[in-house]
């Protein structure tokens, strides 16, 4: 039996996420994302069409490697100007019932005590919907922001998030027993102090010596969802993800990603299906292929190839300004981000891209593939790319917002419902439920925060 497609939608609280010019298309809307009724009317969108979750990428930094300047981002408002995602949350969670929300946040900035209250909170208010998209940055310019002359080496970001998880963990699963929680109204007891326990933590990077401010919430800790596709990243993402997210130009790219998250997730002793991996997608629907790809071409004449190039420039560390259109792009290694610099030189050695046609890719979507056509031509294609990767869904991107979205629910949701490739309702429960089953709104060994509650402490000093 073939296995159920699984969505979730791609967004970001700013004006251009990953179609840069498309804010001036006259039926886009991304220009309203300072206003809560937005944000409230997309979250419901993303319901009716049984969305998985609405995952909201964030950066620290602007984009200041091409020309060297903020200035093409700050003309074509790419990814700047950027309000704070988890604000946006609780509105939209109060307006739906089942839809999951990852939020961005990056441990090269936040420090870990407020930040772990602050999910706990976010994981009470959403009744179990909350996920937590972990990231290490990639700017320079977010490194200067927090007082530093630059980033940390990008493999040595990664060690520094493995003592931060473990660090969470214990907070999030390690502070407080289930039971911990009386609310004895006759005795005056709201929480057992004998079941509430102080964490000591001295690691390489972080010290803590402290209680959990917060009480368990219904996850303890949030979905974890994570996105870097290095070679490092997805060590990383092996051990502690349960969402991963791949991007790259094809399948052909992709395909081995996959399998690699699988086999090392397998090694940790988690097994294959501990993930759930979503590719990166953009579709344009129409109600016929002629629709469609009179739509997409409407779309593209509102594309901006600088604001692609800005995009590029940032992901990569490569300032694409000093570059000839035609010219081809060559590998570098640096510590901004990998994946997007191996998609454009060595992940796929059949093709070395031109500048020109990074520019044209990325316009709509960023580097992920876009498929236009009608509702059966776009299932099909996710189909195809689905049997050919072993991914378990799309992270689906936007051209106009919310235009396409409500396509998708329109359009191609039906279709796929219509094949047995789509859920017919939400399952019950949290965000962890809803994405691997009944009864398992908490992590479980071997995830490693499994191992730090105080049942394993606890059977650990017996052994």
């Amino acid at each position: 039996m073939s296995k159920e497609i699984r969505l979730n939608a791609f967004s970001m609280n700013c004006v251009v996420h990953q179609s840069p010019g498309l804010w001036r298309h006259p039926r886009d809307r991304s220009t309203d994302y300072t206003k809560l009724d937005y944000w409230i009317e997309l979250a419901r969108t993303l319901e009716r069409g049984k969305f998985d979750g609405l995952f909201l990428a964030d950066v620290l930094g602007v984009y200041d490697v091409y020309g060297q300047s903020p200035d093409a981002a700050l003309s074509g408002a790419i990814q700047v100007p950027v309000n704070d995602p988890m604000l946006l949350v609780p509105a939209m969670a109060q307006a739906t019932h089942h839809l999951g929300f990852g939020v961005t946040s990056n441990i090269s900035f936040e420090p870990p005590y407020p930040f772990a209250r602050r999910m706990t909170t976010l994981d009470h208010l959403t009744n179990g919907r909350a996920g937590w998209n972990v990231v290490t940055g990639y700017l320079d310019s977010a490194a200067r922001a927090a007082g530093n002359e630059r980033q940390t080496a990008h493999d040595s970001r990664y060690d520094k998030a493995e003592d931060y998880m473990e660090l969470l963990y214990k907070l999030w699963e390690g502070s407080w027993e289930d039971d911990a929680v009386l609310r004895d109204r006759t005795r005056g007891i709201y929480a057992d102090p004998s079941k509430v326990h102080r964490i000591t933590h001295r690691g390489p990077h972080y010290s803590l010596d402290a209680i959990h401010l917060s009480e368990p919430s219904p996850q303890r800790t949030p979905v974890l969802y994570q996105a870097g596709t290095s070679p490092k990243g997805r060590e990383f993402a092996a051990r502690h993800a349960e969402c991963v997210f791949v991007s790259g130009p094809s399948a052909k790219v992709i395909a081995p990603r996959v399998a690699d998250l699988r086999r090392l997730a397998t090694a940790y002793g988690r097994g294959p299906d501990a993930l759930k991996i979503f590719a990166l997608m953009t579709v344009v629907l129409g109600e016929t292929e002629t629709l469609a790809r009179a739509k997409y071409e409407d779309y593209r004449s509102y594309v901006s190839h600088e604001g692609a190039l800005t995009l590029m420039s940032g992901w990569t560390g490569v300032d694409f300004s000093t570059l000839g259109l035609d010219e081809k792009v060559r590998h570098v290694t640096n510590d901004a981000g990998r994946s997007a610099m191996d998609n454009i030189t060595r992940a796929d050695p059949d093709r070395i891209w031109t500048v020109r046609e990074v520019a044209e890719h990325v316009a709509i979507g960023g580097i992920g593939p876009v498929l236009v056509g009608s509702p059966a031509q776009v299932a099909d294609g996710l189909e195809a790319f689905v049997a050919e990767t072993d991914v378990d869904g799309f992270n689906l991107a936007f051209a106009v917002t919310p235009e396409t979205f409500v396509d998708v629910v329109d359009l191609l949701v039906p279709e796929l419902q219509a094949r047995g490739r789509y859920k017919q309702d939400y399952a019950q429960g949290t965000l962890r439920e809803k994405l691997f089953g009944a009864n398992r709104a908490r992590l479980s060994t071997p995830h490693p925060a499994a191992l730090v509650r105080p049942t394993a402490f606890a059977t650990a000093a017996a052994e």
